[in-house]
């Protein structure tokens, strides 16, 4: 193994994993350093440990919330507490939000992979993530997880299926489409990383069949480790910057990457 292809499969590891949390589309930017570098990677194989690295990496830090969730979702399924109600319906609305994108994938994944994943749609789609990001930057809800609904959810969901397209950001589709519908900035946070985990497992689990290293089993390894090293931090830095309201920083650095993507 040349040291050259492991040094490009850790920087596409980093890559990944530093974008997926934050709005700026990790697809997006992946399709664009593989233009920009030169570099191919042939078949799924990668694609899915990487997803399964910000996977663990989501279910590492919001792991008090499933607890939470399943335990008072048993609870109330059981003993039908008035108490547990609300975290009950959290996972019901959880599962709504996630049949948009998962009816969309499956019907367009061939033609999102095929036809959208073009450097001058992500220069486009990064601008489209920018102007969304820029028109919630000052918002500040009120909607708790209990004032949620099936409305919410659905709009949310279908927020996330416009995200299938390579520099959507899904991440950015889903707080963006959160924080307009009047949710609490930490809300929208903490549905937009907990409806990751159904649509990445389930994605994971559709592609599993297409899992093959062959030779390659190193430069994977090294890629999930800094992956997952990657979406740690990186989730756990954009929960701060959630927290400031500074959401701005990321309109504008999707502002100026679309507009360099398609001048040059």
């Amino acid at each position: 193994m040349e040291l050259l292809e492991l040094l490009k499969y850790a920087f596409l590891g980093l890559l990944q994993g530093f974008t997926e949390p934050i709005p700026i589309s990790s697809s997006g930017h992946l399709v664009i350093a593989q233009k920009l570098f030169n570099l191919e990677i042939e078949g799924l194989s990668f694609e899915i440990l990487m997803n399964f690295a910000s996977l663990l990496a989501v279910l590492l830090i919001y792991r008090n919330d499933l607890i939470r969730l399943t335990s008072h979702g048993i609870r109330y399924v059981v003993s039908r507490e008035e108490e547990s109600k609300s975290e009950f319906m959290f996972i019901v609305y959880l599962v709504i939000a996630t049949i948009p994108a998962a009816v969309l994938g499956i019907l367009f994944d061939d033609f999102i992979g095929e036809e959208l994943k073009g450097i001058k749609v992500v220069g486009a789609t990064l601008i489209i993530t920018g102007i969304a990001l820029w028109l919630i930057r000052n918002l500040r809800g009120s909607k708790g997880e209990a004032g949620l609904s099936i409305k919410d959810a659905l709009i949310v969901g279908l927020a996330q299926a416009v995200a299938l397209i390579p520099g959507i950001s899904r991440s950015g589709a889903t707080i963006v489409a959160a924080m307009g519908l009047g949710m609490k900035q930490e809300t929208a946070l903490r549905f937009s990383f907990l409806l990751f985990i159904p649509v990445s497992v389930g994605s994971m689990i559709l592609s599993i069949g297409d899992l093959q290293f062959g030779d390659m089993l190193i430069p994977y390894i090294v890629a999930f480790l800094l992956s997952l090293t990657a979406s740690y931090y990186s989730l756990k830095w954009f929960m701060n910057i959630m927290a400031r309201g500074n959401l701005i920083y990321f309109s504008i650095y999707c502002f100026i990457v679309g507009a360099l993507v398609l001048i040059f």
